[in-house]
């Protein structure tokens, strides 16, 4: 006797994120790769890491730290991380209790938000910004308070009295980006003085994205969290292995925070992805042991930059000033009138060479005629790229 077919049923979902849809990077990438463009869209070296670093890697995985490290991470690197922000940045992190590391920076960054923000607690986020900020904070149930950089001759900069006008007594979270993703610019002393005024006397605290603390350039130095007393007591500190090393696709990463803030911390994080891969946190911490792949990153970015830069020169591209990162923002006013998606996707189809629309950063989509380049990338790379972009 036959059985009876059973209708098959995949019951519907209501989606916890509406507006989140396939990413720009994906889109510019798949296109970058149908049209053969040199793809300066994507945040990510074209070129290997030290082998040295592979080779630590590897000693460790043959000396058995195969296993579970503990939550926090393994001790080795939290150790190496203390003693490298001691030595920039003054300031005293307790090995055990106020670090952790993360499976890379984003999870670091959603982790922080899904541990202090509560349903209804506001959240500031100074646009353009990462793209996994917000989904993170309405995951939370928080409610976003954007508030628009300004942009000028001389680049972009943080309009402080207007995020004053936009704290409230539901202000929960201050989300801070330097150097800064997309635009490249980067906060000074008197930003920080101006952040202190605003969070002093409350119970704001702040995320502090930092995965580029070491692409400062031209002698200016990173003004880290960490930095300020006054704004390590109420900061998360997140940077990333990935971004310093070279290693994106690793997805180590780090935060540092006060042990009341970093107890809230860890019972998230040990749910979401407990702990993090055993021989890369060994191999980091042995390689951390010289700390000149770090301190020479800023020289040799700023090379990579400053010849992108001459490439650039005498084009029809503006150039806005690139002060940290490895992202190159440009107007294109006197080439195109195109919105800045269609000018991005003309730039991967025909010129060959692909970029990201900075409207992308924003949630309703700022227009402001502006393409990121990113120059992490091989010389030769660089050069097919700026010989395309000459045609323009």
């Amino acid at each position: 006797m036959n059985s009876p077919q059973i209708p098959l049923l995949t019951p519907a979902l209501t989606t916890r994120l509406p507006a989140v849809g396939t990413t720009v990077f994906t889109r510019m990438s798949a296109l970058a790769v149908q049209h053969g463009a040199v793809n300066l869209g994507q945040g990510f070296p074209d070129f290997a890491c030290e082998p040295k670093l592979v080779d630590m890697v590897t000693e460790a995985m043959k000396a058995g730290f195969n296993q579970y490290p503990l939550l926090a991470g393994a001790p080795v690197l939290r150790q190496a991380i203390v003693d490298k922000i001691a030595a920039i940045y003054g300031h005293q992190y307790d090995v055990n209790s106020e670090i952790t590391v993360t499976s890379g920076a984003t999870q670091a960054l959603t982790t922080t938000i899904l541990c202090c923000v509560h349903p209804g607690d506001e959240v500031i986020v100074i646009e353009p910004a990462y793209d996994s900020y917000l989904p993170a904070i309405e995951l939370a149930g928080g409610v976003p308070v954007l508030v628009q950089m300004e942009v000028g001759a001389d680049g972009y900069s943080v309009p402080w009295d207007k995020l004053t006008r936009a704290v409230t007594p539901k202000t929960r979270l201050i989300v801070v980006n330097t150097p800064h993703n997309p635009t490249g610019s980067v906060l000074r002393a008197a930003d920080m003085q101006a952040l202190a005024d605003i969070v002093r006397g409350t119970n704001i605290l702040i995320l502090s994205d930092e995965v580029y603390e070491h692409m400062v350039y031209d002698g200016e130095r990173h003004e880290s969290m960490s930095r300020y007393p006054e704004l390590a007591a109420r900061s998360f500190v997140v940077s990333s292995f990935g971004k310093t090393y070279h290693v994106t696709g690793w997805k180590v990463g780090y935060v540092a925070a006060p042990a009341p803030l970093m107890v809230e911390f860890r019972k998230v994080h040990q749910y979401n992805v407990f702990t993090t891969n055993t021989p890369m946190q060994h191999g980091i911490a042995s390689y951390m042991a010289d700390p000149k792949p770090y301190l020479e990153l800023p020289a040799f970015y700023q090379r990579k930059r400053d010849l992108f830069r001459d490439g650039l020169q005498g084009s029809r591209f503006e150039l806005l000033p690139a002060d940290g990162t490895y992202f190159q923002c440009v107007r294109y006013d006197a080439i195109s009138s195109q919105s800045e998606a269609e000018f991005a996707e003309w730039l991967t189809s025909e010129i060959k060479v692909a970029a990201i629309p900075v409207s992308a950063f924003y949630r309703q989509g700022k227009e402001s005629g502006i393409v990121r380049f990113c120059f992490a990338k091989k010389d030769e790379t660089l050069a097919l790229a700026l010989e395309r972009l000459a045609r323009v």
